[in-house]
């Protein structure tokens, strides 16, 4: 927000999306889906890394200059944080003089620890993606589900070309996607496509996402368990690819499989459904509240891989069920998880804050 101007843009900024994590996260690719439809209904500012298009940079010495600047436009300037990092600098600026009104949006689905706590207590509002992430929260929350982008992720003209163009084996695509680790399941998706790729030659899977180093050794197991079953040419990691070839591979392949043990909401849940694949999920994160069971997906026991394959096959043995499934599933995202109905729902918080009321 540097140049010709820039008091007076400091003077009407409203609201500060700050994203302090270096690496990429499903955290701030929910930051940068909603911060541009942010930035159309208030004035917003991002700090950190992986800033969006639509939506203007706070640099460092903006930051600073804010605690000499009284907004102009509201009482108080929103700090809207998903990380412990993002509350524990809201709360210090705010202690120091910043004008802020600190929010935390929370999707997290375990017990919080003293220090989160800490931090969640001293917020001005708290939001949490779902029922059951609002009862970790320790205090009244406002119930706000994600939403995705739903012209980003649609459907493709022609599924079976998409995959064909990808030059994997077979006609349909089955894949899971996210940071490859044992929290997400990778090895349960593993084990059930070597259970059922040899019954159904005309399938390939694929695993995308980030490898971190500790995670280096589950990853080379589950590669030599492929190996061992000989599907090493139909079970691909693809590693971590560009934020714009991901909504690609929701297009190419026909099933996605959200295996995850701890989920906070499941963001890539949402994104497979709006591309038109079937989704068979655990019970994990949101899935009960986004998947009617054998209509706009398949729920399978959380850690069982038994489970998951039952889920599975019904689809793989009959592909025009597993194209109707992704048409209903499809149509439950456009009608109740478009991040227009998100944002919406997040500015409203917003503005009982500016207004004085309590928060959720």
């Amino acid at each position: 927000m540097s140049g010709k101007g820039e008091g007076a843009a400091l003077d009407d900024l409203e609201v500060i999306i700050p994203n302090l994590k270096k690496r990429y996260s499903g955290g701030t690719a929910v930051n940068r889906t909603i911060a541009p439809l942010i930035a159309e209904r208030c004035r917003t500012a991002w700090l950190g890394p992986d800033r969006p298009q639509g939506v203007a940079g706070l640099s460092v010495a903006d930051l600073l200059r804010l605690r000499f600047r009284q907004p102009g436009r509201r009482p108080a300037r929103i700090w809207h944080a998903r990380r412990n990092s993002e509350m524990l600098l809201g709360l210090v600026l705010k202690r120091l003089g910043w004008k802020l009104k600190l929010i935390f949006n929370s999707a997290g689905q375990r017990t919080k620890t003293r220090y989160t706590g800490f931090l969640v207590a001293h917020m001005d509002a708290v939001i949490a993606t779902s029922e059951t992430s609002a009862s970790f929260v320790g205090r009244s929350a406002a119930i706000i589900h994600h939403g995705i982008d739903v012209e980003t992720y649609r459907p493709p003209a022609d599924r079976l070309a998409a995959f064909a163009a990808t030059g994997l084996p077979g006609k349909y695509g089955i894949g899971t996607f996210g940071r490859v680790r044992r929290q997400k399941g990778v090895d349960l998706f593993v084990e059930a496509a070597c259970r059922l790729l040899p019954k159904y030659p005309d399938f390939a899977g694929v695993v995308i996402g980030f490898v971190s180093v500790d995670n280096r050794l589950f990853v080379e197991g589950l590669k030599q368990r492929i190996a061992a079953a000989g599907l090493s040419d139909r079970i691909r990691f693809l590693g971590e690819l560009p934020i714009e070839e991901v909504p690609l591979w929701y297009q190419r392949i026909s099933i996605y499989v959200f295996a995850s043990r701890v989920e906070g909401f499941g963001l890539t849940m949402l994104e497979a459904m709006a591309a038109g694949d079937a989704v068979v999920a655990t019970r994990a994160g949101s899935a009960e509240t986004v998947i009617a069971d054998g209509e706009t997906g398949m729920l399978a026991p959380i850690d069982d891989v038994d489970g998951l394959v039952q889920a599975l096959e019904p689809l793989m043995r009959d592909p025009e069920r597993m194209a109707e499934m992704g048409a209903r599933a499809r149509a439950r995202v456009v009608k109740d998880f478009s991040r227009d109905r998100e944002v919406d729902e997040i500015v409203s918080v917003y503005r009982r804050l500016w207004e004085g009321e309590a928060a959720p």
